[in-house]
């Protein structure tokens, strides 16, 4: 399964709405990945296990069930979250990319992918439908909870 969606973060038409700098909207996303508590209510607990000179491995646990993943991050650019094969979870990897088409206009685009097959009129299919719709709220979450946190003075 492959889902891909775009978040429009600073339109010009719309001048009430504050302006996100790619900076604040960069820590925004480096938040999500540190500390997704933050982003995530349901989530129990996050430790990051290993560090590296590009990202880092983490534990989330959710309940009894704890999935392990890395974040790897092209500073001002992407954060790509990749989760191996683990029991009974398949590997899938979500990336968000900061887009400017033009100064200050700014995009993030969400690409989840992952093993599942999705044949038209299948069970998987109808169910990939709940999980689109599930990740763009989750990902609109992500961009409303940013925005809150600039206009706070929290992201700079």
């Amino acid at each position: 399964m492959k889902f891909t969606h775009l978040i429009e973060i600073n339109d010009p038409l719309l001048p009430l709405v504050e302006t996100l700098t790619r900076e604040q909207l960069w820590r925004g996303l480096v938040l999500r990945a540190k500390a997704p508590k933050l982003f995530v209510p349901y989530l129990d607990r996050c430790s990051i296990t290993a560090l590296t000179d590009s990202g880092f491995a983490r534990e989330l646990q959710y309940g009894d069930l704890v999935i392990r993943d890395q974040v790897t991050l092209t500073t001002g650019q992407m954060v790509h979250y990749a989760i191996p094969q683990q029991k009974d979870i398949p590997p899938s990897a979500l990336t968000m990319t900061i887009e400017e088409p033009q100064a200050e206009l700014l995009f993030v685009r969400f690409s989840y992918e992952d093993s599942q097959t999705e044949e038209e009129g299948s069970v998987d299919a109808f169910y990939n439908e709940f999980r689109h719709s599930a990740y763009q709220e989750a990902d609109i979450d992500t961009i409303r909870l940013i925005r809150q946190m600039v206009q706070d003075g929290e992201l700079g």
